[in-house]
């Protein structure tokens, strides 16, 4: 809180007093406060300061009943060495991927928050990846930084503003305004600027919590984050011969690719996220059928013999299960734990233990026992692997992805938003349960979401009633 309110008196003299007789009182906000001096010089001083900034306009602290300028320079803390303390508390229970997002944020936000008439600046982008490679990277603290590097952390210690400096409108503009460029200068996009702010918001109100500041500035400045698409483009969804015919393109280009046929199969058949899919273990299956020839019932295709009585090459696919425990994300190296690529958790949106059950429907049964057949499962149990048995990386899947689009697709097709990414394979799984009269409820428990985001992420997707609808407004019409 801050006031304008602000009273002062005259000096006075307590003859009671001998060590520091000389009395300055003043009010703020009809607070009374009064501070004593050894001599009438020293408190008509002080008193000076109170008056020169009351007449500036400057807002005094009811708390404290000084200015505001004064506690900025009792707080020297910088906004280089608070976003360290932010990262710091958030970096045991943030996931790799938040981590590397919140570190990008603040890499940006610091960049700006800085003096540009301090000497010896370093480039933008020598002091963007001292960031975000050492300085706000808790797990790199201890390890011995280059040379360059250290150098520009050093300057940015000295350079980076006060915390307090963010108490003013046109700074916490400033620092909004940038994150709606990229550093190439175009326009960044909105879902981007939308994430960068949040952190922005989230590590001034850890200020607040701190008591560098009074209040979060943020909510003091009208400005407005681009808007985001909240709904499904439905140019990007494909129908199911289209989808047939991209699995059997990736199939197609070579055995290396077919590795991952049955893993577009999952984001299509399962609405599996990639990360879910890629962390797939064969314990989480439940592939049965049955053999046309003999007749007998399996629980589980993907171990099935011959026999002595019957070869059971004719096997009729039938509705299997998926029970998924975990994802396997791609947040890089220098975000997780130990140091790995890839980081195994619960699932989206769920506690660490939850699972969620997903029944997938014969044609997703026949690719999953196809893939154990021709290429196996990891010692770990994993369906899919990168090229030396690690994890499947998004560069891996997508190159392939691409190779298919090209290959299935016309070229006015090739060129559209139609399945552009493998992701898009998911809400095309969701668009066509819906559209197929599943309940929402069974939909959104399916993919792993809630009910009133399913409806509004898919609104532009669901199809039903359009030429009902029509002659009604057309009978309307006349």
């Amino acid at each position: 809180m801050k006031s304008y309110e602000v009273q002062i008196w005259e000096i006075g003299k307590r003859a009671d007093r001998k060590a520091r007789p000389w009395r300055v009182r003043w009010a703020v906000s009809g607070q009374r406060f009064e501070d004593m001096f050894r001599t009438k010089a020293l408190a008509h001083s002080f008193r000076a300061e109170l008056v020169q900034a009351a007449n500036a306009g400057e807002p005094f602290d009811p708390a404290t009943g000084r200015p505001v300028s004064e506690a900025r320079t009792k707080n020297p803390t910088t906004w280089y060495a608070h976003s360290r303390a932010y990262v710091e508390m958030k970096w045991p229970r943030a996931a790799a991927k938040t981590r590397r997002s919140i570190v990008e944020a603040l890499t940006s936000i610091t960049v700006t928050l800085t003096r540009p008439a301090k000497r010896g600046r370093p480039t933008d982008a020598l002091l963007r990846e001292a960031l975000y490679l050492y300085g706000l990277n808790p797990r790199r603290w201890s390890d011995e930084i280059p040379t360059e590097h250290a150098a520009a952390l050093a300057w940015l210690e000295t350079a980076s503003l006060p915390v307090v400096e963010l108490d003013s409108p046109a700074m916490v503009r400033r620092v909004l305004d940038s994150l709606c460029v990229r550093l190439d200068g175009k326009p960044a996009a909105a879902s981007t600027v939308q994430r960068k702010r949040a952190t922005f918001y989230n590590v001034l109100g850890y200020a607040v919590e701190l008591e560098l500041i009074d209040s979060n500035p943020v909510d003091r400045v009208q400005w407005t984050a681009p808007e985001v698409a909240q709904s499904i483009d439905r140019r990007v969804v494909a129908n199911p011969a289209q989808v047939a015919t991209l699995l059997e393109a990736v199939k197609s280009l070579g055995k290396r690719a077919d590795k991952v046929t049955a893993f577009f199969g999952c984001l299509y058949y399962a609405g599996m996220r990639p990360s879910e899919a890629a962390d797939l273990r064969r314990d989480d299956c439940d592939l049965s059928g049955r053999c046309a020839d003999c007749g007998a019932d399996f629980d589980d295709l993907a171990a099935v013999k011959p026999s002595r009585s019957c070869d059971h090459e004719k096997i009729e696919y039938r509705w299997g299960r998926l029970v998924l425990a975990g994802t396997s994300p791609r947040a890089g190296s220098h975000w997780t734990d130990d140091g790995g690529s890839h980081e195994r958790r619960g699932l989206k949106h769920r506690g660490r233990a939850e699972t969620r059950t997903v029944p997938i429907p014969p044609r997703l049964v026949e690719l999953l026992c196809a893939h154990v057949e021709n290429h196996g499962v990891g010692p770990d149990g994993r369906f899919f692997r990168g090229l030396h048995g690690g994890p499947l990386s998004e560069s891996v899947y997508d190159r392939w992805w691409k190779l298919a689009r090209e290959k299935a697709l016309t070229e006015s097709q090739v060129v559209s938003p139609l399945v552009r990414r493998p992701y898009d394979l998911r809400h095309a799984a969701a668009s066509l349960w819906l559209n197929a009269g599943v309940p929402p409820t069974e939909v959104a428990r399916r993919l792993g979401h809630g009910v009133a985001v399913l409806l509004r992420v898919y609104a532009n997707c669901i199809d039903g009633g359009d030429d009902s609808m029509n002659d009604k407004i057309g009978d309307a019409l006349g």
